[in-house]
């Protein structure tokens, strides 16, 4: 099985393209962020007083001094340590807060634009793979603009005061410390490549061990039904591995970063011990004046450590971001028009004018030339063997994808200058898996009318046949129905996708072979309750029961998306063909099936 994540942009992805997608994000935020950065100063500026009054302490104490002098300077540091602190206070938690309403607006937009991506963008993408976009791949985002922000700029602050005043104390000396500047870029260069590629390789793997835990959790049934445990632990556990690796070789380069900076830092405060220590010996440098560069040079130490930990946090956003872009940059291919119809409701005349179909990754016509009309509160029938073309209709006239050729239209409209939220509002499906969502089963019914309604709960209930299981259920419609509606029987999840239906209050109703798990009486039950609730509704129902078809005013029948039979239920008795062999057939298995019980 191929757990392959779709969409990913190449590691030509630049880190210049990251800030780019960034920047809008920040902009809302951009006051705050100017307050942060102001308190990043101010704790900067507070800090890099502390050696100077060190400096003076010494030289003092050299000269001689009182206690109370000493005292002072003390307190000097304390009270410049305490301002530093809570500085340093704001400036995480105004930073990091803002991080965070940027990681919630990231993934409000990247799941809205998935709420607009058409029926065949999921037809390739892993349900698995897109969860971990929306959560790991944007937390990573927001370490960019949370802690490698902050960072950054506390970084590039520190270097500009403590460079200012070293150059003040020692030139040679920080020419020195300045000389190991190139080696450290040189590092940075090299080992961002290599933390950039192991990032996105990391986020890939773990992207499609997720996809696979996701989709073999929930058809643990079949996995156990079939005896397949050992092969899935097996599979597990390569894509596992192969997570391990990527994150081995990410660590082995993460491990190198620490230990190099350490050691060129170590070699600069020997240079700095060297230098300085002959400059003391000659009397050219103050002993003051070496314990407060010194002490720069260690306030530079973290920063200079930091590079390689922030270096590390901008690399794995990146490859984050790239692949967040990749969704975000897909254009929807179902879309309102610019000027749409200024529809705001449909009465449900449908028309297809030689209509066409081909799905993109499909080798031939789903439909092809389909001629028909269905007036408002008029009922249809589709009937026909698998893969004809039943479901790619229904497909149509919801318009989760564009016909190819030929004109379809409701109340004269075609389809793309009707606003999707008024077309999609006006018809109600019930598709062939009855989805269900982990909820009470009321929410579920009432899933379209945003709000309980005991009395309209109860109706539609009825309607669908479902009030005798509920009423045998301990909490009634508060139970709750599993994930996909896993603790009812497929009858029971059909009948309450029946009811969700209802309850919209749609003008069109499609009802796509959504009675094969209920038994016929129970299915002859709810036709007739549907015949009399749906009266001034368009209904269309797709089945391969003609018992489920045959109160419908007209019915059609389809063969390689072509239309080779329509008409009534008895208009096609009488024409002896497909649909009548259809008929006969069922006839003598429901005998057989009759006899036999």
């Amino acid at each position: 099985m191929n757990h392959q994540p779709q969409n990913q942009k190449d590691q030509s992805w630049s880190f210049k393209d990251t800030l780019r997608r960034i920047f809008p994000y920040l902009k809302p935020y951009r006051k705050k962020l100017i307050i942060g950065f102001i308190c990043i100063a101010g704790t900067n500026f507070f800090g890099v007083l502390s050696p100077l009054v060190l400096k003076y302490a010494i030289e003092d104490l050299q000269a001689g001094v009182t206690v109370e002098k000493i005292y002072q300077y003390s307190a000097y540091i304390v009270i410049l340590a305490t301002l530093a602190g809570i500085l340093r206070y704001f400036m995480r938690r105004i930073i990091i807060s803002v991080s965070r309403w940027i990681e919630f607006d990231l993934r409000n937009e990247y799941y809205a634009h998935l709420q607009k991506l058409s029926a065949s963008f999921y037809d390739k993408q892993q349900t698995g793979d897109l969860m971990t976009r929306a959560t790991s791949d944007i937390e990573a985002v927001r370490m960019i603009v949370g802690p490698a922000v902050m960072y950054s700029v506390d970084t590039i602050i520190t270097f500009t005061f403590a460079i200012s005043l070293m150059i003040a104390l020692s030139v040679p000396l920080t020419l020195a410390v300045l000389a190991t500047s190139p080696i450290i870029s040189l590092l940075i260069y090299i080992i961002a490549k290599k933390i950039h590629a192991y990032s996105l390789l990391t986020q890939n793997c773990y992207s499609q061990l997720n996809a696979m835990t996701q989709e073999h959790l929930s058809g643990i049934r079949v996995v156990r039904s079939y005896c397949q445990e050992e092969q899935e632990a097996a599979l597990f556990k390569t894509l596992n591995r192969n997570y391990l690796d990527a994150n081995m070789k990410l660590v082995k380069v993460q491990a190198a970063l620490f230990p190099m900076f350490y050691s060129i830092f170590g070699v600069g405060m020997a240079l700095i011990l060297y230098i300085g220590g002959k400059s003391i010996i000659a009397g050219g440098m103050s002993l003051g004046d070496f314990v407060a560069f010194s002490a720069y040079v260690s306030m530079l130490a973290w920063p200079v450590i930091a590079i390689g930990w922030v270096m590390n946090l901008f690399q794995r956003g990146s490859a984050s971001m790239s692949r967040i872009s990749s969704i975000l940059d897909i254009e929807p291919e179902i879309s309102d028009k610019a000027d749409p119809a200024e529809a705001t409701a449909l009465s449900g005349n449908i028309l297809f004018e030689a209509v066409s179909f081909k799905y993109k990754d499909g080798s031939g016509w789903a439909l092809k030339d389909i001629s028909l009309s269905i007036p408002r509160g008029s009922s249809l029938g589709i009937v026909g063997q698998v893969g004809s073309g039943k479901t790619t209709m229904a497909s149509l006239i919801t318009r989760l994808y564009e016909v190819s050729s030929g004109t379809l239209t409701i109340d004269g409209n075609k389809l793309d200058e009707i606003p999707l939220e008024v077309l999609r509002r006006s018809i109600a499906i019930v598709p062939q898996d009855s989805f269900l969502f982990s909820d009470q089963l009321w929410s579920n019914v009432l899933f379209a009318r945003n709000e309980f309604d005991p009395v309209l709960l109860q109706k539609m209930a009825d309607a669908s046949k479902l009030t005798g299981d509920v009423d045998g259920f301990p909490e009634g419609f508060d139970t709750w129905v599993g994930e996909r509606g896993i603790t009812l029987s497929g009858g029971q999840k059909q009948r309450t996708s029946i009811a969700r239906a209802l309850a919209a209050d749609a003008q069109v109703v499609i009802f796509d072979d959504c009675f094969s798990a209920v038994d016929t009486n129970t299915e002859a039950e709810i036709l007739r309750n549907l015949k009399s609730l749906l009266a001034s509704k368009t209904v269309i129902i797709i089945a391969h029961r003609i018992s489920t078809l045959q109160w419908a005013d007209n019915i059609i029948v389809l063969d390689e998306g072509r239309i080779v039979e329509n008409g009534s239920h008895e208009t096609l008795l009488k024409l002896k063909g497909r649909y009548a062999e259809l008929h006969k057939k069922q006839l003598l298995e429901e005998e057989v099936r009759q006899s036999i019980d």
